[in-house]
This record gives structure tokens, sequence and C-alpha cells, in this order.
């Protein structure tokens, strides 16, 4: 025996209309997502995407091409950004409001590191983060911090970012430098090794090739530092 519909017959045209809507709007998220998915996505990234639901009071156009999806120009990636869908034979435009985390391998310490110190392979590993939430940036490459310097402390577990890196290494430890003494108006040069490395204004220990002596210094200049009084 069929089973008469409760819905009163003057309600049909209603509960069709919204389920057009809603099939309608779903494949406008869809194709937002998609584009927005492709769009941001590198090999070894995980992006994960979400549009989120339009109002009942929009009402998608009708498009009989397929939707071309944009983002404004030099838009980076955010949590929340609005993918524009524009259809080529009206003009027709829709902004579909989206969710995004983009998982990307950043430099993160392994240890307590003090300001000029240089970052070595043992002082940082590889973990997956939402750059989208990283607004300071970060370093995903070793190479990217060859010679640079901490402008900062950092704590374990920290994301390197650009902003605390400092200058390039004027001196390395183990260099051969040319260091300079000063007294009473009277300048002496030798040759020394540095026993640590910095960039330019920062101290470290220095053997002197002459006396063999291990004295204090500030680096000047690549190559040169000056005994400390």
């Amino acid at each position: 025996m069929r089973r008469r519909s409760s819905i009163p017959w003057w309600m049909l045209p209603l509960f069709a209309a919204a389920s057009a809507h809603a099939a309608s709007a779903d494949a406008l998220r869809g194709t937002a997502e998609s584009w927005l998915r492709q769009h941001f996505e590198q090999a070894g990234d995980r992006v994960v995407v979400q549009a989120d639901a339009l109002s009942e009071r929009v009402q998608p156009p009708a498009c009989p091409q397929a939707w071309q999806a944009s983002l404004p120009d030099n838009a980076r990636p955010a949590p929340r950004l609005s993918v524009e869908l524009r259809c080529p034979s009206t003009g027709s435009r829709m902004q579909i409001p989206v969710r995004l985390q983009l998982f990307r391998n950043v430099l993160v310490t392994t240890r307590p590191l003090q300001r000029g110190d240089g970052i070595t392979a043992t002082d940082v590993h590889a973990e997956e983060r939402d750059i989208t939430r990283l607004g300071y940036g970060y370093i995903d490459q070793l190479d990217q911090v060859s010679g640079r310097l901490l402008s900062r402390p950092l704590g374990a577990g920290s994301v390197l970012t650009p902003g605390a890196l400092g200058g390039r290494q004027a001196v390395r430890a183990g260099d051969r430098v040319q260091l300079i003494a000063r007294l009473d108006g009277i300048e002496v040069r030798t040759s020394g090794v540095a026993l640590g490395g910095g960039d330019t204004g920062a101290r470290l220990r220095v053997r002197n090739d002459s006396s063999g002596r291990t004295i204090d210094a500030t680096v000047r200049d690549a190559g040169v530092v000056e005994a400390l009084p």
C-alpha cells in the first residue's frame, strides 16, 4: 500500500526550491574547495579546506559553463579566505568564504638557543605545522640559515622564523684572524685563531699565535678582531 505524503501539496514547490538551492550551493562550495586546494598544494603539503555554508537568502545564479575561481592578487595563505567564483558567459559573481589549513614541514628548535648562536643541523628538526597560523613566517630549509646568527633567544620547540635571525657570521670558530691590540695609542697587529664565531660586535675568545695566550676580543670585520682591554 502506497503511503501518502504528509506534506501539504501547496508546500511541495517550497521543498523543491530549497532542495535545488542546497544542491546548487553545495556545487559552488565544492568548486571553491577544489580550486583552493589545488592553488596552494605543493609536494609534501597537506591541505585542509572547508567552505562555509551559504545563507539561504543567497540565491546562486545559474551558469551554463563551469565557474572560474580566483583569489585577490598576492593573497597569502590565511585561516579564512574568500574565493571569488565568476561565470564566464553571464559575468555573475559569487563570494565563497573558506577556511584553510595548510600543513607544511618547518624547522623547529630541538633545544634552547641563545642570542648570537649559529644554527646547525642538530639544533633543529622538521615538524608539520599549519603555516596559515604562523604570522611571523617560517623557515623550512637549513640552507636558509647558513652563516646566520640568532638575534634573540629561542626556547625548545620554537618555530624558526626570519625575524629571529640576525646577520651572518663575520668570523667562525677555527678561522684564522687578524688580532688588533691597542695600548696607550699604539696599535699592534698579529695573527690568531678564533675559538668562537660571531657577527660584527660579537665577543669571542681568540688564541694569540705569538704568545699562545687566549684572550677576549670583539669582531670588527670579516676576519678581523680587536682585543678587549
